[in-house]
């Protein structure tokens, strides 16, 4: 990759990784759904005047129900567990748990995606994968009933952005990806607002907490999605969905320095081994073939998405191709 293509891929890892530390700090004076309704309402302020110049819009508002559908179990759900979840564990801990969906993917795929069914090697990372998660929840969470809750709340988050990736390559395959979450945010941001209303705290947030939800999302939720879209036009989708298995460690990092979050052997145990699980799982393999694997995969789904990753993107049939070419 080119400076400039590494200095994208590195600045969406970071923003990504940041989101669990936006969220933490969010949580101080503001209700988890107030949290997600001004992410995903901000970031579809910087999304669709992108959508909109691009013309992405097109037949998205014939296709209303699966919108609202696709908001619900990629944003509004997972959003709202990622955020109570944190309420009880560590945001370095929430971004770890949340590398686990391409293991969900694998899981799922015998039942919905045939042509994601698992075997060999994938079938092993789904094995590391979840002795990674329970390794977490087993070790670092099991003396603690509310922190476990908190992390089983995480993994069922996981969980929705496998089954919005499995649905989005179903019934989106050749849609805009930058109109499609520009629908999904402003759909989820409506969604939520009648919850954040309702739980909205009575005082007023103080400067910190609303810097950080206006981070998550203008950063973490918004532009993070422009950075998507410019690492797949440089360097394709195999190399972009590699930040699924670096943001994790930035969001390690960011709870240790700025929130002073403890770790442990098993903390560093269980993001080797759901980040090795998920990678093996997502189609990775050992040996030098990597490359080639990933490359000549039809369709990518970056998980980890929020990404927690913000919208995680699936990636069309016609980029996967030429990225396919390319390799070739």
């Amino acid at each position: 990759m080119s400076r400039r293509a590494w200095a994208q891929f590195l600045t969406l890892s970071a923003v990504w990784g940041a989101s669990y530390l936006f969220i933490k700090i969010g949580l101080r004076d503001m209700s988890a759904a107030e949290i997600v309704c001004a992410r995903t309402a901000l970031a579809a302020l910087v999304l669709w005047p992108v959508a909109l110049h691009r013309g992405a819009m097109g037949g998205l508002m014939k296709r209303a129900p699966e919108i609202v559908l696709l908001a619900t179990i990629q944003m509004a759900a997972p959003f709202t567990l990622i955020t109570l979840g944190e309420r009880h564990i560590a945001s370095s801990l929430a971004g770890i748990l949340v590398a686990a969906a391409p293991i969900w993917i694998a899981l799922l795929a015998p039942a919905l995606d045939p042509e994601e069914s698992s075997s060999g090697w994938r079938l092993a990372g789904i094995v590391i994968g979840i002795v990674g998660v329970a390794l977490l929840l087993g070790l670092d969470l099991g003396g603690d009933s509310r922190a476990l809750l908190g992390g089983v709340m995480v993994v069922l988050a996981a969980l929705g952005y496998a089954l919005a990736g499995l649905f989005l390559k179903r019934r989106f395959r050749h849609a805009d990806p930058v109109g499609i979450v520009s629908g999904t945010t402003l759909t989820a941001a409506l969604l939520m607002l009648p919850a954040a209303i309702v739980t909205a705290p009575s005082g007023v947030p103080g400067a910190g907490p609303v810097a950080a939800v206006g981070a998550l999302g203008v950063a973490g939720t918004g532009l993070a999605f422009v950075l998507v879209n410019l690492l797949v036009s440089n360097v394709g989708p195999a190399k972009m969905s590699l930040v699924a298995y670096v943001s994790p460690a930035f969001a390690l990092v960011y709870g240790v320095v700025f929130l002073s979050e403890g770790v442990t052997v098993g903390t560093f145990a269980g993001l080797a081994l759901i980040l090795a699980g998920s990678w093996l799982a997502a189609g990775g393999k050992l040996g030098g073939g990597a490359r080639r694997q990933l490359a000549t995969r039809r369709v990518d789904v970056a998980a980890a998405c929020e990404p927690d990753c913000g919208p995680q993107p699936v990636f069309l049939e016609r980029r996967a191709e030429s990225v396919d070419r390319a390799a070739s």
